[in-house]
C-alpha cells in the first residue's frame, strides 16, 4: 500500500520544472507571431516521465462537481485530457464551472492544460442537452449534401462546446451504417454512402476546427457493419481489404484531408488487417501504426475508445490494457466512466512502470505526447485564458434557424412514384398522425381546411387501424406520420392496411421504415423528428417548398 501512495505522490513533487517552463511561457515578452508559437520539445524536455505518460491519458470523473477524489488524480498526476460524461452533464453554467475547475486544479499543479472533451453528436448521442442546443440526427446533414451547412453545423456546435469550456468532441461518426440492423451505430452514423459522407464530416470536421475545438472521427477502421455492439462484446468483420479500403476507410480518409484533430480506433477485431485472433483494432499494431500512421499517413492523436467498454475489460485490466494501448501506436487512452480514480492511477504507473522496465521505448511515450503538445498549441490550449462561468452565453437563436435551415436542405422525397407530392389541390387528403404532435395538425392543417384527421397511438390498436383504413378508402391520398415503424409492428400493420398507390408515408425518425412496407408509393424522410421536420415536411407536401434531399442511406433493401 505504502509503495502506491508513493507512486501517486511523486509526479506532483516532480512538477517544479514544467511548472517554472510554463510560466516563463505564458508571460514572456512577445515580440512577433513566430515567437509566440510555442516550444513543444521545450516542454517536453522539462516533462517527468509520470508527466508525459499522463498527458497520453483522458481520465473520467465522476459527478457534475469535481470530487476529492477526482481533485487528487489531477493534481497528483496532472492528465492530458478528460472526459465529460452523463454524470457530469448539467447547465451550460454548470458545465463551465466543471471544467474550469478541471483546468484550475491541473494548472495550480503545474501541469499544460487539458482537453477536455465529450460526446456532442446530434441526434442519439448527446452528452449536453439541459439548456444546450438539441441537435439533429446526422443523416439529415449528409441528406442535405451541402459542404457550406456542414461547416456551419460543426462551427456552430463548436461555438457551443468552447464557450463551456470544452474544446475537444469525440464526434463526427465516420462509420458507414452499412448493416441496416447494426445495434450501437445505427443512426448516429451519417449515411452508408462512402463519397457522401465524406464530404459531409470533412466540412463538419473543419467547421469545428475553426471555433478551436478538436474534432474525433470515429470508430477507425469502421464500426458500421457490425452485429455486436463492443460496449457489450468484441465484434468481428471479416471484409477483405479490397472491401474496406472501398467502402469502411473513405470517410477516414476525407477526415484525415480535412486534418481531424484525432482519430479514434474500434473495439472490433478485423481479421483481413491483424493477424492475432480476437485482438482489437484499439490495440492492435497492425491497425493503429501501419494501417492509419503509416500507410494512411494520418499524423494526428489516435485515441481509444474507453476501455471500459467489455470488449476490452473482460479480458483485459485497466493496466494492460493502457500498456498494450500505447504498445500498438495510441496517443491518447480514453478512461471511460466505470473505472475509478484509484484504478486509472494504477493504469497510469503501469505504463510509467512499463517504460522504466525497458518495456515500452522512452521515444514511443515522447512522440505521442509531443502529438499530443502540438495539437494543444494548434487550438490555443498552452496559453488558456480562463472562461467565466458566471458569462456563459450560447447562441440559441441562431442555432434553431441554423436547425431549419438544415430541415430544408435536408427533407427527402424518397419515392413519389404515383406523382402524390405536392398534394393537388383538387385531390382530398387525409392525414394520420401520432396524437402527441399536435403541431402536425397545426402546420399542415394552415394549408387547407378540408383535411380529414386521425390521431393514433404510437403503436395503434386494430380500432385504430381500422379507423385509418376507414379514412383512406374516403380520400384521394392519405398522409401517415410514423415513428421508427422499422421497429414497430403495430405501425407496420397499419400501413399494410392502407392502399399503397394512395399512401404517403412521412417518416419522422428512421429513414428505413420503408424497407417494412415497400409497396409504399410515397415517402419522406425528416431523419429526426425536431419540430421543424413537421415545418418544412408540411411546406413541402402543400407546394409552399420543393424537397432537396438525397437519400444518405441505401433503401433498396436486401
Amino acid at each position: 500500500m505504502m509503495r502506491a501512495v508513493i507512486n501517486v505522490v511523486i509526479p506532483a513533487l516532480r512538477k517544479g520544472a514544467l511548472a517554472l517552463f510554463l510560466i516563463a511561457l505564458i508571460t514572456a515578452p512577445q515580440i512577433s507571431t513566430a515567437a509566440q508559437e510555442p516550444d513543444i520539445d521545450a516542454i517536453l524536455a522539462a516533462m517527468s516521465l509520470e508527466q508525459r505518460v499522463a498527458q497520453m491519458f483522458m481520465v473520467s470523473l465522476y459527478g457534475p462537481q469535481l470530487t476529492y477524489a477526482g481533485r487528487d488524480l489531477l493534481a497528483a498526476w496532472q492528465p492530458g485530457a478528460a472526459v465529460i460524461m452523463a454524470s457530469n452533464a448539467g447547465t451550460p453554467d454548470q458545465v463551465a464551472r466543471l471544467t474550469h475547475s478541471y483546468q484550475q486544479t491541473v494548472i495550480d499543479a503545474g501541469g499544460v492544460p487539458l482537453l477536455i472533451a465529450t460526446d456532442q453528436e446530434g441526434g442519439l448521442i448527446q452528452q449536453l442537452e439541459d439548456g444546450f442546443t438539441i441537435w439533429p440526427a446526422p443523416m439529415l446533414l449528409t441528406a442535405a449534401d451541402d459542404p457550406d451547412l456542414a461547416f456551419r453545423f460543426g462551427a456552430a456546435l463548436g461555438r457551443e462546446l468552447r464557450a463551456v469550456g470544452i474544446n475537444m468532441n469525440l464526434a463526427p461518426v465516420a462509420d458507414l451504417n452499412t448493416y441496416i440492423d447494426n445495434p450501437v451505430i445505427g443512426r448516429r452514423a451519417h449515411g452508408s454512402d462512402p463519397a457522401q459522407v465524406g464530404r459531409t464530416i470533412a466540412a463538419v470536421i473543419r467547421g469545428m476546427q475553426s471555433e478551436g475545438v478538436l474534432a474525433t472521427a470515429k470508430h477507425f477502421p469502421g464500426h458500421g457493419d457490425t452485429q455486436q455492439d463492443s460496449h457489450t462484446t468484441l465484434p468481428v468483420i471479416d471484409h477483405d481489404l479490397a472491401r474496406l479500403q472501398s467502402v469502411e476507410l473513405p470517410p477516414f480518409v476525407s477526415a484525415i484531408e480535412a486534418e481531424s484533430g484525432a482519430i479514434m480506433v474500434a473495439h472490433i477485431w478485423y481479421s483481413a488487417i491483424e493477424p492475432q485472433e480476437n485482438l482489437p483494432a484499439s490495440l492492435s499494431y497492425a491497425v493503429i501504426t501501419e494501417l492509419l500512421r503509416e500507410d494512411l499517413g494520418y499524423e494526428g492523436i489516435i485515441a481509444t475508445d474507453a476501455l471500459d467498454m467489455d470488449a476490452i475489460d473482460t479480458v483485459y485490466s485497466p493496466e494492460q490494457a493502457a500498456v498494450l494501448a500505447i504498445e500498438a501506436g495510441n496517443d491518447l487512452i480514453v478512461i471511460g466512466a466505470h473505472v475509478g480514480e484509484a484504478a486509472q492511477m494504477r493504469a497510469m504507473q503501469a505504463v510509467v512502470d512499463a517504460v522504466r522496465a525497458g518495456q515500452i521505448d522512452p521515444a514511443r511515450i515522447d512522440a505521442s505526447v509531443r502529438r499530443i503538445l502540438t495539437a494543444k498549441a494548434r487550438f490555443g490550449l498552452l496559453d488558456r485564458s480562463p472562461i467565466d462561468p458566471d458569462a456563459v452565453t450560447l447562441d440559441r437563436a441562431g442555432n434553431d434557424a441554423l436547425i431549419e435551415a438544415m430541415f430544408r436542405a435536408g427533407v427527402t422525397v424518397a419515392r413519389d412514384d404515383f406523382d402524390r407530392v405536392p398534394l393537388r389541390p383538387e385531390a382530398s387528403v387525409g392525414i394520420v398522425f401520432p396524437g402527441n404532435r399536435a403541431q402536425i395538425q397545426r402546420e399542415c392543417g394552415a394549408y387547407r381546411e378540408d383535411v380529414r384527421w386521425l390521431a393514433i397511438s404510437d403503436s395503434p390498436a386494430d380500432g385504430e387501424i381500422a379507423s385509418a383504413s376507414a379514412l383512406a378508402d374516403q380520400v384521394d391520398v392519405a398522409v401517415i406520420f410514423t415513428r421508427d415503424a422499422y421497429h414497430n409492428a403495430a405501425q407496420q400493420a397499419l400501413i399494410h392496411a392502407l392502399p399503397p398507390d394512395r399512401v404517403v408515408v412521412v417518416a419522422l425518425i428512421s429513414p428505413y421504415d420503408l424497407l417494412r412496407f415497400p409497396a409504399v408509393g410515397g415517402y419522406i424522410a425528416t431523419y429526426s423528428p425536431l419540430n421543424p421536420a413537421v415545418t418544412v415536411t408540411c411546406a413541402i407536401l402543400f407546394g409552399a417548398q420543393e424537397a432537396s434531399g438525397v437519400l444518405p442511406v441505401d433503401l433498396s433493401g436486401p
